[in-house]
């Protein structure tokens, strides 16, 4: 397959999340590409639009706010979902089951599952019926149920696990209506952003990439997958990672 995420046509592509370090890298990304003749580029925060790119805005804890940002929109090709939590003021990566707080683990849930399952239901709707359509969503190798060996993280690998089960349900039904869809979770490895700045030290050389490398990973991945992976797991290297 030619072009970026595996199109050989023209796309219109949505980016969610797309303030973030990744969610501005896929961004860049697919305006650079010949192919994208529109991207929609949707955050809690501003985004200045510019060529070939539309801005809005979207919370994953406000299903009105996803509904308009779809209803912006419009038909789509490409929706990447690039948001996550894993650290925000009392929201910590919990090392022992002492450390759980039901507030914590209802944030995670709702940013890093319940969220992305409302963006399925709203722009999945709006993807082609035929022709290739790709729904991508960024999870975690630690959200891995067979991976996990070493605990801890309880809320951040819950919220992860669901989101894979999600993804896997969701490509179910997908395939139903457009069965030359894609709907995958993809693993990003450890990227220099905020979100992992405080968890880097223990990162193998060469294995902290930067949002453009990642970003190019993710894409050049989606590039490879065809409707027979949908509701995998993969890495950023294109492995298949267990639920």
């Amino acid at each position: 397959m030619n072009g970026i995420a595996g199109f050989t046509g023209s796309i219109r592509a949505v980016v969610i999340g797309a303030s973030g370090g990744i969610g501005a890298a896929v961004t860049h990304q697919l305006l650079a590409d010949s192919g994208v003749t529109e991207v929609v580029a949707l955050s809690r925060r501003p985004i200045a639009p510019a060529e070939k790119l539309r801005t809005g805005f979207l919370d994953l804890a406000d299903e009105p706010s996803i509904a308009d940002a779809a209803a912006l929109a419009g038909a789509v090709d490409l929706v990447f979902i690039a948001s996550g939590l894993l650290h925000q003021d009392a929201v910590r990566p919990e090392k022992s089951w002492r450390a759980l707080d039901p507030a914590a683990m209802a944030r995670l849930f709702q940013v890093n599952a319940i969220g992305p399952a409302l963006v399925a239901k709203h722009f999945l709707p709006r993807m082609p019926r035929q022709g290739r359509a790709v729904f991508a969503v960024l999870s975690a190798k630690v959200g891995s149920i067979a991976d996990n060996r070493l605990g801890g993280w309880y809320g951040y690998r819950a919220s992860k696990a669901a989101l894979n089960q999600i993804v896997r349900t969701t490509a179910i039904e997908l395939a139903r209506s457009r069965p030359d869809a894609v709907c995958v979770a993809l693993h990003p490895g450890t990227v220099d952003t905020p979100l992992s700045q405080p968890f880097q030290a223990g990162v193998a050389q060469g294995r902290l990439f930067s949002p453009a490398v990642a970003a190019g990973h993710l894409l050049h991945v989606l590039g490879e997958l065809t409707p027979m992976d949908s509701g995998g797991l993969f890495a950023w290297d294109g492995q298949r990672l267990p639920y």
